[in-house]
């Protein structure tokens, strides 16, 4: 039977749902935001920015002066040297807006975090270590916008046309950090079940961090383009497993691991495979339990993602697949986070 957990020790009770609403806004602006980030990558507008103004770059540019000066800052750039030659000012409004509109949505979910811990703090609701931990998001996701310069930083390095696969995957590693921080603090202000055997709930946990290095391969394969090649299932070119001579092409050995498209998306298959029988597992392991019904909408989830992973390669990551398998996978990570931490 499921009971009202008791409030973190520094949160005012009546405070409590304003609180988890905040924290709940702040869940859907991130999917939404790392979706943004996904149509960045695939519309190439990643990089049409070349400078990193955290305040006045909010301003776009409003006349064709300054619409001259920003496309003449990309017309420096390695990625129109190499690959965007001739791009007319239309085209590069176009993938310029993409990238503006990701910033701008980092920049609210900065306001809105910056904005709810003031409003909650100076009137009392949070103290102590709720009110750290609360900062420590904070700080989290101020790390994250840094590591969104880094990452953009690397594509604009002489020779690159695209950011660097390691550094992309870093800054989406973060925002599902920043991402299950959110969801376990929201959760602990919800209702919970009792607690589950010991062994149920450190499995729980552990789907997390499968899940969450799942989506890092993930990360490596959109980096490297892995997507783009290798586009039938199950067999990768007639293969199940491809040969040595694909499978580690780069001279440097762990190199190929990053950017060698075969390798790269053979381990995010076997990931996936892998991390379906894991989450299918934990289900029989749940039967008879009042987690059971939790970890099978997990396995529907986990099942529809993996079908939608594999539309998308045979499809050649159309926009809209490609959106929505990684909206997806943040969706299964937070049933899964919600999952451990009311099993917990």
């Amino acid at each position: 039977m499921a009971a009202i957990e008791a409030l973190p020790v520094g949160l005012r009770a009546d405070a409590a749902t304003a609180v988890r609403r905040w924290l709940l806004v702040l869940i859907g602006l991130v999917l939404v935001m790392v979706t943004v980030g996904g149509a960045t990558r695939l519309t190439g507008s990643g990089l049409s920015i070349t400078e990193w103004k955290p305040v006045l770059g909010a301003i776009p540019p409003l006349n064709a002066a300054d619409w001259a000066r920003e496309f003449a800052l990309y017309k420096a750039s390695p990625q129109y040297e190499l690959m965007n030659s001739g791009m007319s000012l239309g085209e590069f409004q176009f993938i310029y807006w993409w990238e503006w509109g990701h910033r701008q949505l980092g920049r609210f979910i900065g306001l809105v975090m910056l904005g709810g811990f003031l409003w909650f703090f100076l009137r009392g609701a949070i103290r102590g270590r709720f009110a750290a931990a609360i900062f420590g998001l904070g700080l989290l996701l101020g790390l994250q916008g840094a590591i969104g310069w880094i990452m953009v930083a690397s594509g604009l390095e002489k020779g690159m046309v695209a950011v660097a696969p390691v550094k992309l995957t870093l800054h989406l590693v973060f925002a599902c950090l920043f991402f299950i921080g959110l969801v376990v603090t929201a959760t602990r202000l919800g209702a919970k079940d009792a607690m589950a055997s010991p062994g149920l709930a450190r499995a729980a946990r552990w789907l997390v961090l499968a899940i969450l290095a799942q989506i890092a391969l993930g990360g490596l394969v959109a980096g490297s383009k892995s997507g783009f090649t290798y586009n039938t299932w199950p067999l990768m070119d007639g293969e199940f497993v491809p040969g040595a001579e694909k499978l580690f092409v780069v001279k440097a050995f762990w190199e190929n691991f990053v950017d060698n498209p075969a390798l790269v998306q053979f381990n995010h298959r076997i990931g996936a495979y892998l991390l379906l029988a894991l989450v299918v597992w934990h289900a029989f392991a749940a039967r008879g339990t009042f987690i059971a019904r939790r970890a099978w909408h997990l396995v529907g989830l986990m099942v529809a993602q993996a079908v939608l992973g594999i539309v998308t390669l045979v499809l050649v990551v159309p926009l809209w697949a490609g959106l929505a398998h990684q909206a997806l996978a943040l969706i299964v990570l937070a049933y899964a986070t919600r999952h451990a931490v009311m099993a917990w």
